[in-house]
C-alpha cells in the first residue's frame, strides 16, 4: 500500500515539474523572438508547439493549463507589445480578455483529448503524434477565428481596417483572407517540429530517462 501510494505520489511530482517546465517554454517564448512572428495584422504565433507537445505528454488538463498560460501571455501581449492586440484592447478589453484567453483554453483541452481517443484505437496509434501536432494548431485558427469574429467582426476598425480593403463578401471569405499563410505556417511549423519533439519525449519518458 505504501509502495503504490509512494508511486503515486512520485508520478504527480514528476507530472508538476513537466508541466512547470512547459509553463517556463511558454513565458520564455512569449517575450522573445521566439514566440511570434509580427505582422500587420495577427502575429504568427510559435506558442501552438509547446502547448500541443504538452497536451500529448500530460494529457487534456495539462493541455488546458498550458492553453491558459498560452492565453494570458497573448493577453498581456495587448498591453503595447503587439499592435493588433493593442487596438483590440482599446476597443474593448473584456472581448480582447475571453478572445486570447478561452479559445487557447479550449485548444489545450481538445488537443490532449484527441491524442487520447488516437492513442486508444490500434488503426490510429501509429499515427497520433503526426494527427495530433495537426490538430493542435488547426484547433488554435477554428477556435480562435470564430471567437473573434464574433466579438470584433462588425467593429469599426475591423470593417475599416481589414474588411473592406480585402474585398471580403461575407464572412468566411474574410476569415480566409484573413488568417491566409500565418495558419498555414503555423500548423506547418508544429506538424514538424512538434511531431519531431514530442516522439522524442514520449520515447525518453517509456525508457524512464525524464
Amino acid at each position: 500500500m505504501k509502495t503504490k501510494t509512494k508511486t503515486s505520489t512520485n508520478t504527480r511530482t514528476i507530472k508538476m515539474v513537466e508541466l512547470a517546465l512547459f509553463v517556463a517554454i511558454i513565458i520564455i517564448m512569449s517575450f522573445t523572438p521566439l514566440g511570434y512572428i509580427k505582422t500587420l495584422g495577427l502575429s504568427i504565433t510559435l506558442l501552438v508547439v509547446p502547448v500541443t507537445v504538452g497536451a500529448i505528454l500530460l494529457g487534456p488538463s495539462g493541455g488546458a493549463i498550458l492553453g491558459a498560460v498560452f492565453g494570458i501571455t497573448s493577453f498581456i501581449q495587448c498591453f503595447g507589445l503587439d499592435a493588433f492586440g493593442t487596438m483590440l484592447l482599446s476597443i474593448s478589453p473584456l472581448s480582447t480578455f475571453i478572445l486570447t484567453i478561452v479559445p487557447r483554453v479550449l485548444m489545450g483541452w481538445f488537443t490532449g483529448l484527441i491524442f487520447v481517443q488516437l492513442r486508444k484505437n490500434s488503426s490510429t496509434n501509429k499515427l497520433s503524434f503526426l494527427l495530433t501536432n495537426l490538430a493542435g494548431p488547426l484547433l488554435n485558427t477554428l477556435l480562435f477565428m470564430p471567437t473573434f469574429v464574433l466579438l470584433f467582426y462588425n467593429t469599426d476598425f475591423i470593417q475599416q481596417q481589414y474588411v473592406q480593403p480585402s474585398g471580403a463578401s461575407n464572412v468566411f471569405a474574410f476569415i480566409v483572407a484573413f488568417v491566409g499563410i500565418n495558419g498555414l505556417i503555423e500548423a506547418g511549423v508544429c506538424f514538424v517540429l512538434g511531431t519531431a519533439i514530442s516522439k522524442t519525449l514520449d520515447v525518453l519518458k517509456s525508457k524512464a530517462i525524464i
